[in-house]
């Protein structure tokens, strides 16, 4: 039997009833005045801090990088994710006395792949430079303007 709202129900049930609904993958549940003056005995569960569709952040409880953290910027996946990764785990897991620094090549590789897809990865030094240049070189106007000014003074 199909419910009003469209959705296929077991036999015998419309799929609604005074307090819920069922629409497509959603269940709607209505709730009175009187419901919401009763205290809740809703049990919340607590996370599973080894379930692996859970947000954790960068590092994960066991230690591990969080390859799918929004904070990576997607920088482990595309055409140098593999080199990031390394380059990532590298100083991640590093020990020595300065972090990373036994991680040179790693980040070397990373930083030659990124050079070769620059609409993806664009150098951060050349969009400062673009934003810093001015609309004229300062070397080519000063010596146009002190020539001019050499000549209106030698002219009169």
């Amino acid at each position: 039997m199909q419910s009003p709202g469209g959705t296929v129900c077991p036999p015998g049930t419309t799929g609604e009833t005074e307090h819920h609904a069922v629409r497509g993958k959603d269940r709607i549940i209505f709730v009175t005045k009187e419901d919401h003056e009763t205290p809740s005995n809703a049990e919340l569960v607590a996370d599973d801090p080894n379930d692996p569709y859970e947000e954790h952040g960068l590092i994960l409880p066991n230690g591990d990088i969080n390859w799918n953290c929004p904070c990576l910027g997607g920088m482990a996946s595309g055409p140098c994710g593999e080199q990031f990764k390394s380059a990532f785990s590298c100083f991640h897991y590093s020990t020595e006395e300065v972090k990373g620094s036994d991680c040179v090549a790693q980040f070397r590789a990373m930083q030659e792949c990124m050079q070769k897809y620059p609409d993806l990865y664009p150098q951060e030094d050349e969009e400062e430079e673009e934003e810093k240049k001015p609309a004229e070189p300062l070397e080519e106007r000063a010596p146009t303007e002190a020539a001019a000014t050499t000549e209106e003074e030698g002219s009169s």
